[in-house]
């Protein structure tokens, strides 16, 4: 059968051709996408008298037609029909007859790839804010239960000062929520309309792109049709917000698979989020915080490929641009399958306090309020620090800790020391003494916890808002 472009040509393509250059194995996930723009191309033809009322009436029932085959997997694809926009227009002629083949008029399946992956990044970003939201709300709901679990603040990995749990957590809410910041800014790039930019210079018809727009949901408009046609900005866009998503959760990954360690001990993961040894049956391996660290990697690697793929293209089209799609595919995907698993994850997640608290009172952690404690009876902090470095050096040489330490071993390194330094060295004490904006005493976590519930409940307004337009 020749192809529906096939006038000016007087051989059949290679068979080889065809295979290499077919994108219909993996753009047929736009069916929906291609089948509602192809709705509002349409329905503005016959309302701007382009085509016969009557046509576009009988069009758009094909085109129904067409998508419940799709939906009940009845359709066939054919690689010879290259894409889903010709597989589904060629389906759409064999339903109605050769009417379906005035559906294409005004339009080029350049700026009609463009809409259809539009509409399918505006779906995915809202679906992926929702998730983000999900997976804060699992994470205050730990903080939560731990506003009063302290537990080892570390800095290059090596203890630092005692901060609540709580904090800790909220740190990565903080994260999400500027990712769900960065998704929902993306969206009014995403959220612009190409279609109606013709090959790459408009179309002769009399079309009426606000009408389009206003059909399929779209707040703005291309101003160029050049740039309509070439722009894959915003999937470059989405893909780097799902990279930084993907980084944060590799961060978090990481530490789960550090707390849950017989080393550290810290946290037990659900055994419905781990896996066992095929050898060793004593086992318990963190595999879907691995896994997800892991896949990091595959997210950047789209993200840096579709760079590599746009970086010198001319004005407006080329068939390079076929390659802006799987690696949009995939990384919907992966970051969307990680989310989903990370929210349950974390809900049941196992806080073992007692080895926090443990681990908070074998260190040296509270060596920071010792200066600061010598600063307020006057101490030059420089001097202090030094003070404080000699003690701990001491009790490291005679296997002690600070709190082991008489106040007269104390008085040998300073007379300022008195009998409240005991006080001062309590982890609730350390904690709490750190009562600014944003630190990790009680008051402010609890307040942060407050501030970040707010937050959560704007991200839902702004998802049930814009899930409108995924309908």
């Amino acid at each position: 059968m020749s192809k529906l472009w096939g006038g000016r040509f007087t051989k059949q393509t290679d068979q080889l051709v065809e295979e290499y250059t077919a994108s219909i194995t993996f753009d047929k996930e736009l069916a929906e996408e291609d089948i509602e723009g192809s709705l509002a191309h349409v329905t503005m033809l016959g309302k701007c008298g382009i085509i016969p009322a009557e046509d576009a009436a009988k069009i758009r029932e094909g085109l129904k037609k067409v998508r419940d085959k799709i939906r009940r997997g009845e359709m066939e694809y054919s690689v010879g029909d290259e894409d889903i926009h010709m597989n589904i227009e060629k389906a759409l002629i064999a339903e109605i007859g050769p009417v379906g083949g005035k559906l294409h008029t005004g339009r080029s399946r350049n700026d009609q790839v463009a809409t259809d992956m539009h509409l399918y990044l505006r779906k995915r970003v809202v679906e992926t804010a929702d998730l983000l939201r999900k997976l804060q709300e699992a994470l205050i709901g730990q903080a939560k239960n731990n506003l009063d679990t302290i537990f080892p603040g570390y800095t290059h990995l090596q203890r630092a000062q005692p901060i609540l749990f709580a904090h800790h957590l909220m740190a990565y809410v903080a994260m999400f929520q500027r990712d769900i910041e960065r998704l929902t800014d993306s969206y009014k790039r995403i959220n612009t309309l190409p279609l109606g930019a013709g090959a790459l210079a408009g179309t002769t018809f009399p079309i009426d792109r606000h009408f389009v727009a206003e059909q399929l949901g779209f707040e703005r408009i291309y101003e160029n049709s050049l740039d309509a046609v070439s722009d894959r900005d915003f999937i470059v866009e989405f893909l780097a917000n799902a990279s930084l998503i993907m980084m944060h959760l590799s961060r978090l990954c990481e530490e789960l698979v550090l707390w849950s360690s017989t080393e550290f001990a810290f946290i037990e993961l659900d055994d419905a989020f781990c896996t066992g040894s095929s050898i060793m049956p004593q086992k318990k391996n963190p595999d879907v915080a691995e896994l997800v660290r892991g896949k990091t990697g595959r997210v950047y690697g789209h993200l840096v490929g579709l760079l590599t793929v746009l970086k010198a293209l001319p004005l407006a089209y080329n068939k390079d641009m076929q390659e802006d799609k799987e690696g949009m595919f995939d990384t919907v995907k992966t970051l969307q399958g990680a989310l989903q698993l990370f929210a349950p994850m974390i809900a049941t997640m196992k806080v073992n306090t007692g080895r926090m608290r443990q681990a908070v009172s074998q260190d040296f952690s509270n060596a920071t309020d010792i200066a600061d404690y010598l600063v307020h009876k006057g101490m030059p902090f420089r001097q202090a620090h030094e003070v404080i470095g000699k003690i701990v050096l001491y009790c490291i040489r005679n296997d002690k800790f600070l709190l082991d330490l008489k106040l007269e071993q104390f008085k040998s390194f300073s007379d300022l020391f008195e009998a409240d330094i005991y006080d001062v060295l309590q982890p609730e004490r350390v904690v709490g003494a750190r009562d600014v904006y944003g630190g990790t005493a009680k008051r402010q976590v609890a307040d942060a916890i407050e501030r970040a519930e707010r937050d959560l409940r704007r991200t839902a307004d702004w998802v049930e808002k814009h899930a409108e337009n995924g309908k």
